[in-house]
């Protein structure tokens, strides 16, 4: 399960979700759950997570629990906190 934590609909939300995307894609084949989160509209989830920036991506399952912060431009360090076995499809 991954999150991807943004705030509204800013060039930097849609370079974050356009990377996540591709990455996943072309890493995960379809086998992921995503789901996006925008901070504005639920800005007490964002606190419950302990949100301090955006886009931050959380990657759920499989466990551990990892971070990524920043627009996603890093495929390798993105890719190597992806989760290596299917959870779900998009």
């Amino acid at each position: 399960m991954l999150t991807l934590y943004v705030t509204g609909t800013s060039p930097r939300t849609k370079i974050a979700i356009d990377n996540l995307d591709r990455i996943c894609k072309q890493e995960l084949d379809g086998r992921y759950e995503l789901e996006i989160v925008d901070v504005l509209e639920h800005p007490q989830r964002a606190e419950d997570e302990k949100i301090l920036a955006t886009p931050t991506l959380i990657k759920q399952l499989p466990p551990p629990l990892r971070r990524v912060i920043g627009d996603l431009s890093d495929k390798e360090k993105v890719r190597s906190d992806l989760p290596s076995s299917p959870t779900g499809s998009t």
